[in-house]
């Protein structure tokens, strides 16, 4: 399952898209990025205000980060 993640994490890498996350405390916080980064275990977002956040792919996996189409 991971993988098919991974596999879909990067074919969207250099794409913008719009993500959601949803952090501790049930803060949701929503943003647009490329993915950057695809490695091993995390990758990495650059977002439109020149920050850089990485995340896991089971974050993916158990929906605390989501992909806005």
């Amino acid at each position: 399952m991971v993988n098919k993640i991974r596999d879909s994490v990067y074919n969207r890498k250099g794409i913008l898209s719009k993500f959601r996350f949803n952090g501790v405390r049930n803060q949701i916080e929503e943003f647009e990025g490329i993915i950057d980064g695809v490695y091993n275990y995390i990758f990495t977002i650059k977002t439109s205000k020149d920050e850089t956040k990485s995340f896991s792919y089971s974050d993916v996996l158990i929906g605390n980060l989501e992909f806005i189409d």
